[in-house]
């Protein structure tokens, strides 16, 4: 079994959300990654973002924190919100030749469950507020 400590944003543009999916996945999750060992989850979040689409933000609120599993892998994923000039207006694009295999795409809160968005705890989360603090899909 292989784990994953994961720190994600919850970036918004009124009711939008920017996603991330795979180019050749048919699923999405929101823009973050990897903590590195004794990295602190902020500092992780702020790195990752600027990896994937080359903008600075800065990471607000803590949301929750989700655990999930699939296959032969575990992750607890933390979630943040996170302040940015980045609009619907502009879909960002990869910031390097690493980044390239992803894609970056605005979705209305409503049509979240349309565009896969794993894990699925946070199509609630980014509904209804309220049901942000922790969440599982492992029974």
């Amino acid at each position: 079994m292989k784990f994953h400590y994961i720190v994600r944003g919850i970036i918004r543009d009124g009711e939008h959300v920017l996603l991330c999916k795979q180019k050749d996945g048919d699923y999405t999750f929101l823009l973050g990654g990897h903590i590195d060992f004794g990295e602190a989850a902020k500092v992780a979040l702020e790195r990752e973002i600027k990896e994937e689409i080359g903008a600075d933000v800065s990471v607000g609120e803590f949301r929750g924190a989700i655990e999930n599993a699939w296959d032969d892998h575990c992750e607890i994923s933390l979630v943040f919100d996170v302040s940015h000039d980045l609009s619907t207006l502009d879909t960002p694009q990869p910031a390097s030749p690493a980044e390239e295999h992803l894609a970056f795409v605005w979705v209305h809160q409503d049509d979240l469950q349309l565009h896969n968005l794993l894990p699925t705890p946070l199509i609630d989360w980014l509904k209804d507020e309220s049901h942000c603090n922790w969440a599982t899909t492992i029974d």
